[in-house]
């Protein structure tokens, strides 16, 4: 019997999968079949930018059809009137690309998990004490995986996810470096090739990085 609470479920599977996708477009479209992909590539939590068209839409239509299967995030959650819309329409993670106390707020009041954005070690601390539960770490790019590393001797205890930039070349090594998961778009949503091979494209992207996190957990070394 799982007496995990949703929130806590949600923190849960984003660290024991290690793959968070985003999906960001600039059209509005049916997302059911983008879940779908992602779901059969063994995702089990998602996130929608909320600038996506009819993004809360999108997120009603996917808890309906995936209830509990599938956790949703949302993502670029700027305000806390867009995270309130959020959860009211079945997320059960916020997501900002930096720390906002009242989006924090909105949150931790109706029990859902908060991962902000952060990038130094000062906005990383202030994230922490703000009751974040992972904090994405953005444009992870910039710094590459070794800045994970730095973050966690000094901050053993906290949920890294390294976001903007990651690819196939440098996930596993994100994980290496003590990050518990890792995130992106564009691995994920490429109007080519899914033009080119259809949705499949998306659950073959989700099967490689699921399978580079945890080759990449089996062969680290502990963490200095």
């Amino acid at each position: 019997m799982n007496t995990m609470s949703l929130r806590e479920e949600a923190v849960h599977l984003t660290k024991t999968t290690g793959v968070l996708p985003a999906i960001k477009l600039k059209d509005g479209r049916d997302l059911l079949p983008y879940a779908q992909a992602l779901y059969d590539g063994g995702i089990r939590v998602m996130e929608v930018t909320m600038t996506t068209p009819g993004v809360l839409d999108a997120f009603r239509a996917i808890k309906s059809d995936f209830g509990g299967k599938l956790h949703l995030a949302s993502g670029t959650t700027l305000s806390a009137a867009a995270a309130y819309a959020a959860i009211q329409a079945g997320v059960s993670i916020i997501v900002s690309p930096s720390l906002d106390l009242e989006v924090a707020k909105v949150a931790h009041t109706y029990q859902v998990a908060f991962y902000p954005g952060a990038y130094t070690a000062r906005e990383v601390l202030d994230a922490m004490q703000a009751g974040a539960h992972i904090v994405k770490i953005f444009p992870a790019a910039l710094a590459g995986p070794r800045y994970m590393l730095n973050l966690k001797m000094v901050y053993p205890e906290v949920n890294l996810v390294p976001s903007g930039g990651v690819s196939i070349d440098t996930a596993a090594e994100y994980i290496r470096c003590g990050a518990c998961a890792i995130s992106g778009a564009r691995n994920f949503v490429d109007a080519e090739q899914i033009a080119q091979h259809g949705t499949g494209w998306i659950t073959e992207q989700a099967k490689h990085y699921l399978a580079l996190v945890a080759e990449a957990r089996a062969t680290a070394y502990p963490l200095p």
